[in-house]
């Protein structure tokens, strides 16, 4: 590894050991309020998935459903589905209430109006899965699938058990779980970084990946810049592609990369 690459690499986990070391936030994903959601709504959405000691199946839902579309809205359709559910009476989102629902329910809340996913129908039979795989399996219990202080290769099997969940969201799932959550597991080797849209971005213009880098090779590279825990360098390329490596006009003087970067020096020159 050149010197350069050495400091991009240096610069990187030290962000991302920071963050990992910062106490848990109330929310480690982003969500943007839509316009159909006021704020009070929007906090309640947000709090939903984030309430891991009372409705810990709201998580894994929320990881079914984030597929093909933004995952801002994905993250949302817990509270969506909550909204649809809820009647006088009868708790709107608890396991049991949730349990009690077919496949063809599911679907038609799912359908709308307003429609929560174009993939409503898989969605639908992959919820209902889930819900009977955390039934069976964990006894009703979702935070069984990680209150047992796993090794990171169980945990991110445990999410690919899951009809619709493959490597890429169960790999997102376990770094939420203990970057955010702060859940405690026995190693991290195998919570590999997540190519998003931010990190295919940052990490070529960093100079650590050549342009049009594959999924594959994003991961690799991420196993062999941090070994011991290869998703710790997801945070700090994210952060670093949400607020400044912009695909157009990037911000490199308010990025903490400024220094090490090839890209901003070559901008900046």
């Amino acid at each position: 590894m050149g010197v350069d690459e050495q400091r991009v690499r240096e610069r990187l986990v030290e962000h991302g050991n920071n963050a990992f070391r910062a106490p848990a936030k109330a929310f480690p994903l982003s969500i943007n309020k839509p316009p159909d959601l006021d704020q009070v709504q929007h906090e309640e959405a947000k709090s939903l998935v984030n309430d891991l000691e009372h409705h810990p199946h709201a998580f894994v839902i929320a990881c079914i459903t984030d597929r093909q579309i933004d995952s801002d809205r994905a993250w949302l359709i817990p509270y969506r589905l909550s909204q649809k559910i809820g009647s006088p009476g009868r708790p709107s989102f608890l396991f049991p209430t949730l349990l009690e629902l077919s496949e063809n329910e599911i679907q038609g809340h799912m359908v709308g109006p307003p429609s929560l996913h174009w993939l409503h129908k898989e969605l639908s039979s992959d919820i209902h899965a889930a819900l009977r795989r955390i039934a069976e399996k964990y006894e009703g219990r979702t935070e069984k699938i990680w209150a047992d202080c796993p090794s990171s290769a169980r945990l991110v099997y445990r999410f690919l058990e899951f009809e619709g969940i493959g490597p890429k969201i169960a790999t997102m799932a376990a770094n939420i779980l203990v970057r955010g959550f702060k859940i405690p597991v026995s190693d991290y080797f195998s919570i590999d970084i997540s190519p998003d849209r931010h990190v295919k971005r940052v990490l070529p213009r960093l100079g650590l990946l050549p342009e049009g880098a594959t999924p594959e090779q994003i991961i690799y590279r991420a196993r062999d810049l941090n070994p011991e825990f290869p998703g710790l360098l997801d945070l700090p390329a994210y952060e670093i592609g949400q607020n400044w490596c912009k695909p157009k006009n990037p911000k490199c003087d308010k990025c903490f990369m400024s220094e090490v970067c090839p890209t901003a020096a070559r901008l900046t020159a």
